[in-house]
Formats: structure tokens, sequence, C-alpha cells
């Protein structure tokens, strides 16, 4: 399985690492020995509000040969769900088998097309926001509608790393890492 972490100005880091952290776990505790990723932007880094800085791996490289793409949210969302070029670039992960999303990441993936009658979920602040690009909006922690996977705010990450872990390698992979990281959620 290969992944795509996809990263910007005016991301909130903790939506990527909380994420990252379980789901990197798999491969290093050989559930999914196999699992890669890269991280991916239209940019060369992308750095946070207080200029937190991350330099991406692949640079606007088409994203049609990921099985997943994980989308984190940010302040940099209310701006990029409006860019066009940004979202030519998301859309090129149409046919991936998993679109997913963590706070207002899902305003992306809406801005995207990829939330068009589905139901999904976002920062609670961000719910209106959310709404023209969906179905239904949730206050559920973790929304799943196809091929579609969207998280509520930052601390959600880490749920949404977990339970990614069991829905990719199972209820003992998930527990293990779980215990490991000493999450108590």
């Amino acid at each position: 399985m290969k992944l795509a972490y996809i990263i910007f100005d005016g991301i909130t880091w903790l939506d990527f690492i909380g994420v990252y952290e379980p789901i990197s776990k798999l491969k290093s505790n050989n559930y999914l020995p196999d699992l890669e990723w890269d991280i991916c932007s239209n940019t060369a880094t992308a750095s946070d509000l207080f200029g937190l800085s991350v330099t991406a791996g692949k640079t606007n490289e088409p994203l049609d040969k990921y099985d997943v793409i994980i989308v984190p949210g940010g302040i940099g969302t209310r701006k990029l769900q409006y860019d066009e070029p940004f979202l030519d670039w998301i859309r090129t992960a149409k046919n991936a088998t998993w679109k997913v999303s963590i706070c207002t990441g899902s305003l992306l993936l809406g801005g995207a097309g990829f939330l068009k009658g589905r139901k999904a979920t976002t920062n609670f602040q961000e719910y209106e926001a959310l709404k023209p690009y969906c179905a239904q909006v949730l206050p559920n922690r973790i929304v799943e509608d196809g091929d579609v996977i969207t998280a509520g705010a930052v601390s959600s990450s880490i749920d949404l790393g977990l339970y990614l872990c069991h829905k990719w390698a199972g209820a003992e992979a998930s527990d293990t890492i779980r215990r490991k990281m000493d999450y108590h959620g």
C-alpha cells in the first residue's frame, strides 16, 4: 500500500503527526511491511502559522499512483478550498482507494469534489463551511462513507490513525500500537 500525506502552508501539524504516528508503526511493527508513503505538496516546503516548516519529498507530482491520500487541516484550507490549481492537483487522486482527511482537510476533499453525495465531518467550528460540499455533515469523530474517511477536530487525528490501523491490519495491530503509544482514547 502506498500513501500520500498532503502538506501545505497553513497546515496544523498535529493533524498530520497524529495520524502519521500510528500508521508509521504498521510498518515498523511489521504489520504492513510493504507500506510506503511520501510527503507531498504543491510547494517545496510547507509551514504552519508559527513558522515550523517541513520539506516535501514530492512536489507537484500527480497523486494517481497512491492507494491512499491523507489530507490534514489547518487555517490554510480556508483559502485552498477555492484554489483551482491546488484542487486540480488533489483531483489527480480520484482513483485512490481511500481519500482521508483530518479536521478542515475535509474542505479540500470537498473542494476537489470527493464529498458529493456523501456524509462527512470536520472541525466542529467549520460544519457550516463543509455543508455545501457534502450530503450531510455529521458531528462524529470519524465518518466513513464509501472511499472517503473524514475525522473531526485536531485531536481526532490520533483516533483516525488507530482507526486506519484497525481497518488495514486488524484489531490486534491497532490495540498493540495504541498501547505502545500509551494512548487511552
